[in-house]
């Protein structure tokens, strides 16, 4: 059977149109409507997350645009239903580049054994790690008790904490190198690297990179810093929140 057209709505970004539907079979034909009615739009085919999926690209959806500005920048998404953490691979492969310094600041801080360890290796070859977390005002008071109870194996490589307590902190920042900056979403834990839907910026600027640190400097005043021998000495109560805390980390 030969193919035949019959009229469909497609939609444009200003407007709504008919355009005719290849039918092959008796059955509609899409990919060749797209051809005869977009040119070089194209659809790929893929496996994502056990299901077969239509990627759409082409220059006609996706047309080329040129460099503006001389700032090299990157937005990452993150989401899972593409199976992965793009966002886990940028922070983790950023701190394991660090070779001078490292300052994070973020509001909700459980990082898995993996995370703890590239912390720990950073500082290890001579990194200054400085973390700025959520202190007293915290909206998610058992994730708190869960970063705190993870100070321990930080602390004893020398890592410095600080929590920050003029008002809840919410930012997800990180500087790396005093040239690699990320903004976005994401927090540094399970729930937002592999449950959430994320999203940073990514940007390769020695300048923002120095105005991103004057910043988290400023804000470290508002901060108190945790050493080790007060982290050991912290309340039985805590300790129990903490390990409680931990054993449903992966949904905090």
């Amino acid at each position: 059977m030969g193919a035949r057209h019959l009229p469909a709505t497609r939609c444009s970004p200003d407007r709504t149109t008919m355009a005719p539907v290849v039918m092959t079979n008796g059955e509609p034909d899409m990919r060749r409507t797209f051809h005869e009615q977009l040119g070089d739009l194209k659809l790929d085919v893929i496996r994502l997350g056990g299901m077969t999926v239509e990627l759409i690209s082409g220059a006609t959806f996706f047309p080329h645009v040129p460099a503006q500005g001389a700032i090299d920048l990157q937005t990452i998404l993150s989401s899972p239903a593409a199976g992965g953490s793009s966002i886990r691979t940028m922070y983790y492969l950023s701190i394991s580049s660090a070779q001078h310094k490292l300052y994070i600041a973020n509001a909700y801080f459980i990082p898995d054994e993996s995370g703890v360890d590239i912390l720990v290796s950073a500082r290890k070859r001579g990194v200054d790690v400085k973390l700025m977390l959520s202190g007293i005002h915290n909206d998610m008071k058992l994730a708190r008790y869960g970063g705190i109870h993870l100070y321990g194996k930080l602390l004893e490589a020398g890592i410095e904490i600080y929590e920050y307590n003029r008002t809840m902190l919410h930012q997800k920042t990180m500087v790396v190198d005093g040239a690699w900056i990320t903004i976005g979403t994401t927090n540094f834990d399970n729930r937002s690297f592999a449950l959430h839907e994320e999203s940073n910026v990514c940007i390769y600027d020695t300048r923002l990179a120095e105005r991103l640190e004057q910043i988290f400097f400023e804000d470290l005043e508002a901060c108190v810093r945790i050493d080790l021998e007060s982290w050991k000495r912290r309340g039985m109560l805590t300790k129990l929140r903490g390990a409680a805390a931990l054993f449903l980390k992966d949904q905090l």
